[in-house]
């Protein structure tokens, strides 16, 4: 045929295929739309590479270590950690109480949500710190676990 159109070409097969793959997504877990970070609730856990006991395993991780959930999946959450790697690990050792992870070789934290403050203590890094306030222009608010709290630069960790 001199006027035949291939489908497959087409801009609405392209979008036909976008919602179908979106749609299968929804069937296979929940996607989750923004970041949503938790930390680790127990001692030693297990991170695999499937969303199964019967994985493979993959590393082990402490408690309170932040991750960012990609995915979830019938009991099972697909996270990434501050180095960007991506593991599965069983969604009942998720805590929803936050921590953060320095990610500079040494981080400051400040009595003051700014830089003439005065400088409270410095922190090494991946130093996990407790979060205690959301970011504001920059900044968050942080508790250390010998207890001393400050404000340290939203770009000096990872997980707020």
């Amino acid at each position: 045929m001199k006027y035949a159109v291939s489908l497959k070409s087409s801009p609405w097969w392209r979008r036909i295929q976008a919602v179908l793959f979106v749609s299968l997504l929804m069937i296979q877990g929940h996607a989750i739309a923004a970041m949503e970070f938790f930390s680790i609730a127990d001692n030693a856990v297990i991170m695999y590479d499937a969303p199964s006991l019967k994985a493979g395993k993959v590393f082990v991780v402490s408690r309170h270590l932040p991750v960012e959930a990609i995915v979830k999946v019938e009991g099972w959450v697909k996270v990434r950690d501050s180095g960007g790697s991506l593991a599965w690990v069983e969604e009942k050792i998720l805590s929803n109480k936050r921590y953060v992870i320095v990610i500079v070789p040494q981080a400051e934290a400040y009595q003051a949500a700014d830089v003439n403050s005065s400088l409270l203590f410095e922190v090494q890094q991946n130093v996990v710190m407790e979060w205690l306030e959301p970011a504001v222009n920059g900044w968050i608010k942080v508790r250390h676990r010998d207890g001393e709290s400050g404000y340290i630069r939203t770009y000096q960790v990872w997980g707020s």
